[in-house]
């Protein structure tokens, strides 16, 4: 185990070139899980292979355990890595495959051994150690790309995607897998991945990223409810967070959002400094955040929509009204009762409610102290 800190890392391809990774800060404790998660193309594999030692960094430091590790060749690193293609080799056996590894370091046979053991017994693999590659699964070919890196005992583990091959069923059982490893290991993690889930189920720690960029860096938790800005809020979450235009006014001496359905106008309290009164701005509320409104009120804005589109779900029910001309998702209980062209009561909490900048999309009710090694774009 070892802790891995990124300082002021920045990769460039060519002269001339805007820079892929752009002034990266990120700091993970020894047995921490860390997820670099972002759409394609955001640069999160490339710092994946940076850290491995596979790509070369134009600037800034690398450092494990305090040591700068940025101009060291891969294998003496001491980090595994697993891909998102297993890169298994298709003429050894699952036995052989596991001990390659090792035997490259010249480990003698008996702790060779007793290592492909220890392996198969964790990743529950033990039957399946004679066969070839060709012979297995989506998702054993995956236990043993793993168990080929557990092998190593290194420092620090990369998974590039790993899940991103199998199938739906089979990717929720081996992110289950992977946790329940790394809880019984330990072991220091880095994770990427394109998928909003497997960052908040598996994460310590979450970077979001966009264009080289880490726009967020922190807890699962501070990441959904705090979001930095709007696009860690579109991102993070499912359904997404719905964002609706919205004008501030002063009311009852409270700056309010004003939402309009077609059939009834509410104010929305929000914060917001006194230069955006009279301004649009983008409010966001997440589709489980808005609830069926009751008969006897509960204090909170409410406002009656028409349904215009319903989604049973099983543990929820979508439904989806229009709100200051803007389609919006209700995350409501299964056993709410509405059809299509019903007037639904619709409630929102204004504790929930979150304010973006229409023009950069940036929080404007944001508090200004930040988490720690968080980088905000």
């Amino acid at each position: 185990m070892a802790r891995l800190e990124l300082r002021n890392v920045n990769k460039r391809y060519g002269s001339g070139l805007p820079d892929t990774l752009k002034s990266i800060e990120l700091a993970i404790d020894s047995g921490e899980f860390l997820i670099l998660v972002g759409p394609s193309g955001c640069g999160k594999s490339t710092l994946m292979n940076c850290i491995a030692g596979l790509e070369e960094i134009s600037g800034g430091e690398i450092l494990v355990d305090g040591v700068d590790i940025s101009g060291m060749s891969p294998k003496d690193r001491d980090i595994a890595m697993v891909f998102q293609s297993y890169a298994l080799y298709p003429t050894m056996s699952v036995r052989d495959n596991i001990a390659f590894g090792l035997k490259i370091r010249k480990l003698p046979q008996a702790a060779i051994d007793e290592e492909v053991a220890r392996v198969a017994r964790l990743l529950q693999i033990e039957h399946l150690l004679g066969r070839k590659p060709a012979q297995l699964s989506g998702g054993q070919q995956q236990r043993v790309a793993m168990g080929r890196a557990l092998a190593r005992r290194p420092r620090i583990y990369l998974f590039d995607e790993p899940l991103s091959n199998l199938d739906a069923k089979l990717r929720v059982e081996m992110r289950t897998e992977i946790k329940l490893m790394h809880q019984r290991l330990k072991t220091t993690t880095v994770y990427v991945t394109h998928d909003q889930i497997e960052a908040m189920t598996l994460g310590d720690k979450v970077a979001v990223m966009k264009d080289g960029i880490v726009q967020q860096f922190g807890t699962p938790q501070q990441i959904y409810n705090d979001p930095a800005n709007q696009f860690v809020a579109s991102f993070i979450g499912s359904p997404p967070m719905n964002f609706i235009p919205a004008p501030l006014v002063r009311q009852e001496g409270r700056m309010m959002a004003l939402l309009d359905s077609g059939q009834e106008r509410c104010a929305v309290p929000v914060t917001a400094g006194e230069e955006w009164l009279g301004r649009e701005v983008i409010l966001g509320i997440r589709p489980e955040q808005i609830i069926q409104g009751t008969a006897q009120g509960n204090g909170m804005p409410g406002i009656t929509a028409q349904v215009e589109v319903t989604e049973p779900t099983g543990p929820d029910l979508l439904v989806f009204v229009t709100l200051n001309g803007t389609k919006v998702c209700c995350r409501l209980a299964p056993d709410v009762s509405c059809q299509i062209g019903d007037s639904l009561r619709l409630q929102l909490d204004p504790a929930r409610v979150l304010l973006f900048d229409a023009g950069t999309g940036e929080r404007l009710d944001r508090a200004a102290v930040a988490p720690q090694h968080e980088h905000v774009a």
